[in-house]
Order: structure tokens, then sequence, then C-alpha cells
């Protein structure tokens, strides 16, 4: 089964709460078998809308990938970052024979 990509690209507006959301999200992650291989790391923005932060995580499946984002505990922390950030989140399988 191939591995998947959950990819956040964030723009924080109240870094208070969005802490809270994060406290929570990278226990939930980990739960879910997700590890995080770039986290608020250098990037380079060559089309679409820049945002401040960018997030990515691996899972071992685009299934519990998804299953951690519908999951009480991350739903949970979501719920600080509701309101104190604009995001757009995707998970995309990688290709059978991709290595990371």
């Amino acid at each position: 089964m191939p591995k998947a990509l959950w990819i956040a690209h964030v723009e924080v507006t109240d870094a208070e709460a969005y802490g809270r959301y994060a406290e929570g999200a990278g226990p939930a992650i980990a739960k879910h078998g997700g590890k995080f291989i770039a986290r608020a790391a250098r990037y380079v923005t060559l089309e679409g809308a820049d945002r401040a932060r960018h997030v990515v995580s691996v899972f071992p499946s685009l299934e519990q990938a998804e299953a951690c984002y519908h999951s009480p505990e991350y739903q949970a922390a979501l719920d600080h970052a509701r309101g104190a950030s604009v995001r757009d989140l995707v998970i995309v399988e990688l290709v059978d024979d991709a290595e990371l």
C-alpha cells in the first residue's frame, strides 16, 4: 500500500490559539502513524497563493491520513485552528515506487 503525504499551507492569524492547535495536532498525527518531514522550514513559492507556513507529514497510507483528520483527537485540536488561521490541506498518495 503506498504511503501518503499530508500537505498543509497555513497563514496563522492568532498565534496563541494556533499554538494550542499544534499541541494537540502533533500527538494525533503520531497516533495515526504520521511523521513530520517538513514543518515551518525554508520554502519558495513559485505559483499560487503564498502562505507563511508549510507542513508536510508522511503517513503509512492515504486511509490512515484521512482517519487521522477525522479522529476525535485531531478534530479537538483543529477547533483551535479554526478562526486562528487560513489553511489549505490536502492528502496525496505517493506513487508505488516512491521512497522517502
